[in-house]
């Protein structure tokens, strides 16, 4: 009976879980089949262990210890029926190449971890489906080193972005949602403590100088007057200068004060600036919330109510919002957010298509002299069907000026599965030009179990679907995956009772080499310590 490792196996009669050091990590290798053992046994045997590519379980394997699997982030279960039956060999090697994942032995630190760690600019504003920044240091801290260029080409509100500045690295994020654009280019771009202070009080002079005009219209649109029509956002005209309506949800959410204060500020930033950009993204957070720091008491803060359900609850309800002072709460948030030092280096923001973000970045880069390549990857792509982002916040995108239907209609969010792999090929494919030969790219990918509230299969392991039909074909290298399970009260819809958490209760985090350093780099690293200590020393800038 011929001996692997520490092994005896019965080949003709195969029933064998192995691990490829098993193998050949002690320096055994088969050298031909025993007498009696079926030689097409032994040839795919063969086969298996030579493979310098994963090879993946068809039935679960035994438990391993933590130090086999970082330290090969393959296994490999191979089956053959009792009495040496001839097995098809083609059929055996896609069986292995189909079925789960490796296991990559990273501990989920970042769940130990307090809610809000990490830089106090992180909840500048809600963001529905987003990661803890903790998760992103996990990473960041892991697989780079400071001045290397960490890239996130599905940004959100930029936690990945700007937790790699704050750690000294180079954060890239890139959205197409211009909401989610503002956020990180705030984030990773802030302007100084005494620009704030002298635009704020600009504002505050300009509104003293017309606040009677402002309230009368903030109190003509909340009366529902029939030609109430108001400035353009970023437009800088008077009170006088109305060129649109406002929708009916927006006049019953304030207090005709309140919304006058809005109206005004509305019309005076230009987000395309760094100052009037950052108090933009500010004032985004703090439009509706069940408490007195937010102007409207209407909503939750994590996303915008439906626009029919919020007309007919405050008609229902005779809802009338207390009078808030705009430009006391934003001082106020402004204060929250300026907890810690600014980030010791500036990142970049790019507003665009996620499939030609690696392109962009590099150019972007480039024309800043910058390394032109991202080291590490941490993103999150969009889920099946899961969240449009335009809808669930109506609000704010109508205070920046944007068509929240427009907004959902660009992300075309409505991916079933083979699109939604089409389209994640053509990021990936897109990506490796932007990446270092040894760079690792984390993807984390949620488990869909309800499309609009219906039962589906095909979001289920949608990253074991990611790695086959999209990574794979396009040359990066599988280290492992780690099964992130999330607890529905610390998502953002928990608000949404029986319904919370019930779209994505598993996220897998898919982690890959751009090549086989990469791949190599992400399996050694995993058993690396990492220092959760937070605020970190940084000199103020």
């Amino acid at each position: 009976m011929p001996r692997f490792g520490d092994r005896e196996v019965p080949l003709h009669n195969l029933e064998l879980a192995f691990t490829i050091p098993d193998l050949v990590g002690r320096g055994h290798r088969p050298i031909g089949p025993p007498a009696g053992a079926n030689r097409t046994h032994f040839r795919a045997l063969r086969r298996v262990v030579r493979t310098n590519r994963p090879c993946y379980a068809r039935r679960p394997v035994p438990r391993q210890t933590a130090q086999s699997t970082v330290a090969t982030g393959v296994s490999a279960r191979v089956r053959a029926s009792a009495g040496g039956a001839r097995p098809n060999t083609q059929q055996l090697s896609l069986d292995l190449l189909r079925e789960d994942l490796p296991l990559l032995a990273i501990a989920p630190e970042w769940k130990d971890q307090p809610r809000l760690w990490g830089h106090s600019f992180h909840p500048m504003c809600s963001y529905l489906a987003s990661f803890p920044a903790a998760l992103a240091h996990a990473f960041i801290a892991r697989y780079s080193r400071p001045g290397d260029v960490v890239l996130d080409p599905f940004s959100g509100r930029g936690t990945t972005a700007l937790q790699a500045c704050a750690e000294g690295r180079i954060g890239v994020g890139n959205d197409l949602n211009p909401l989610a654009h503002l956020l990180t280019a705030a984030k990773v771009d802030p302007p100084t403590r005494a620009e704030l202070g002298t635009r704020v009080a600009g504002l505050r002079l300009g509104w003293a100088a017309d606040a009677a005009a402002w309230t009368a219209l903030g109190e003509s649109i909340v009366a529902g007057h029939p030609d109430g029509r108001v400035p353009a956002a970023g437009s800088r005209g008077g009170a006088d200068s109305g060129t649109e309506p406002v929708p009916a949800e927006v006049a019953v959410a304030f207090h005709p004060r309140t919304l006058g204060q809005l109206l005004f500020v509305r019309s005076i930033l230009e987000p395309s600036g760094r100052v009037d950009r950052y108090l933009a993204a500010t004032i985004t957070g703090i439009l509706h919330g069940k408490s007195r720091s937010y102007l409207s008491e209407l909503m939750p803060n994590t996303f915008s109510m439906a626009a029919r359900y919020v007309r007919d609850f405050a008609a229902r309800t005779s809802f009338h919002s207390p009078e808030r002072d705009t430009f006391t709460l934003l001082e106020q948030k402004l204060r929250r957010l300026e907890r810690q030092a600014r980030p010791p280096s500036t990142g970049l923001a790019l507003l665009g298509d996620a499939r030609d973000a690696g392109s962009r970045a590099r150019g972007l880069l480039r024309a800043g002299a910058l390394p032109t390549q991202a080291r590490l990857v941490v993103t999150s792509p969009p889920y099946l069907r899961v969240v449009k982002y335009g809808y669930y916040n109506w609000l704010r995108t109508w205070f920046l000026g944007h068509d929240a239907r427009a907004i959902d209609a660009a992300l075309d969010d409505a991916h079933h599965r083979a699109p939604y792999l089409v389209f994640m090929r053509e990021v990936l494919a897109d990506l490796r030009g932007a990446l270092t030969e040894d760079a690792v790219v984390v993807l984390v990918i949620g488990d869909v179990e309800l499309d609009r509230g219906r039962q589906i299969r095909s979001g289920i392991g949608l990253a074991d679907q990611v790695w086959h039909a999209a990574a794979e074909p396009e040359g990066y290298r599988l280290a492992g995956v780690l099964m992130d399970d999330v607890a529905a009260n610390r998502k953002m819809t928990r608000l949404w009772g029986d319904e919370a958490g019930q779209a994505t209760k598993l996220d897998r985090i898919l982690v890959l080499g751009a090549n086989e350093s990469g791949r190599r780099r992400a399996i050694n690293g995993a058993a690396l310590p990492v220092d959760w200590t937070w605020p970190r020393r940084f000199r103020a800038l």
